[in-house]
């Protein structure tokens, strides 16, 4: 018995000293995990809220760039054959069936040629088409100003005046102000107002301003 009795001394001086606030520690930790619980649940509420509420932004992104990728691209095919007096052109979602992780493809057809891809182009060509678009865009919510900085350089003679002559009808359809970077004279020619920049004196630069429909009328 005696045996047994130490044993069992034994046993208990291994376990250390009795924890007297045991109780109130459990209770410091059981509303440490009650509290860890609920904001675990308000975290889960929280993050369920706002995958909902990026899908419906999601859905409604798909249907307003699809209503403005069908009039952008009604508008590139009208300004396209403007352009080229003739053919036809058309945007192509590509890469996803996603509207808002698909890639955008340009197929057009010159005149007298088949439909083929932007990059089987001329350099002109590929000019003239990427202009095509950015006004397909710029005609579906105008701005009061916009400024081309040598769209013209790589377009011969005869493409220039078909933009000139475009850049002119933009103008009284949008009442935009049209600010064009240019080095080409028939360009300048079709402008209402040149501003130049000239260099009188090393290092010394002046601004100089021409107004071509006043120059014509006292011309005439």
């Amino acid at each position: 018995q005696e045996e047994k009795l130490d044993k069992k001394k034994r046993q208990r001086e291994s376990l250390g000293s009795v924890n007297l606030k045991a109780d109130e520690e459990t209770e410091i930790f059981k509303k440490d995990i009650d509290k860890m619980e609920k904001d675990r649940e308000d975290l889960v509420n929280a993050i369920m809220k706002l995958r909902a509420s990026i899908n419906e932004l999601d859905q409604k992104g798909r249907k307003r760039m699809i209503e403005a990728f069908e009039i952008v691209n009604k508008k590139f095919n009208e300004v396209y054959t403007k352009l080229f007096n003739g053919g036809s052109a058309k945007l192509e979602l590509v890469d996803s069936d996603d509207p808002l992780e698909a890639g955008l493809d340009l197929l057009v057809s010159p005149p007298g040629k088949r439909l083929q891809s932007i990059t089987l182009l001329s350099g002109g060509e590929q000019a003239l088409t990427a202009l095509s678009l950015i006004f397909a865009v710029f005609l579906t919510s105008p701005a009061p100003i916009c400024i081309l900085d040598e769209v013209d350089a790589p377009l011969d003679d005869a493409n220039v005046t078909r933009f000139c002559n475009l850049l002119e009808e933009l103008t009284k359809i949008t009442n935009t102000r049209f600010v064009i970077v240019t080095h080409h004279a028939l360009t300048m020619s079709k402008m209402n107002r040149l501003y130049g920049v000239t260099m009188p004196e090393k290092g010394v630069s002046q601004l100089v301003a021409v107004d071509l429909q006043k120059a014509e009328e006292l011309v005439a």
